[in-house]
C-alpha cells in the first residue's frame, strides 16, 4: 500500500493543503460594469485560470446567485448585480478579497 504524496507540501494527497493556500494568495476583485442597453454584470478577476477551475467555480457561482453568467478572459461575469452574495461566498470558499487581509 503506497500512499501518493503531493509533490508541491509533501503532504499525502488526501490532506493536501496546496488548493487551500492557492485560494488564499489570490486577490479576488469583485466589480460590477454595465453593458449594453443598460445591463449590469458583475465581474469576477484576480482569480489564476492555471490554479483553479474557473468553468467550476463559475457553476457555483451562478447556482448561489440564481442567475446567467460565462467566463471570458480570465475572470467570470455573472448576470446583474450579486457583488454582495458574491463576495460572501468567495469568502466561504476559503478567497481572500482584495482590501480584506
Amino acid at each position: 500500500m503506497s500512499m501518493e504524496v503531493c509533490p508541491k507540501c509533501g503532504l499525502p494527497k488526501d490532506l493536501c493543503i496546496c488548493k487551500e493556500i492557492v485560494k488564499e494568495q489570490q486577490m479576488v476583485k469583485v466589480s460590477t460594469a454595465k453593458r449594453r442597453f443598460g445591463k449590469i454584470i458583475t465581474v469576477i478577476k484576480g482569480i489564476n485560470e492555471k490554479e483553479v477551475d474557473l468553468k467550476g467555480l463559475s457553476k457555483e457561482l451562478k447556482s448561489r446567485c440564481a442567475c446567467g453568467g460565462t467566463v471570458k478572459a480570465g475572470c467570470v461575469e455573472l448576470q446583474g448585480e450579486q457583488k454582495e452574495l458574491v463576495k460572501k461566498t468567495l469568502r466561504e470558499m476559503g478567497y481572500t478579497l482584495e482590501g480584506e487581509e
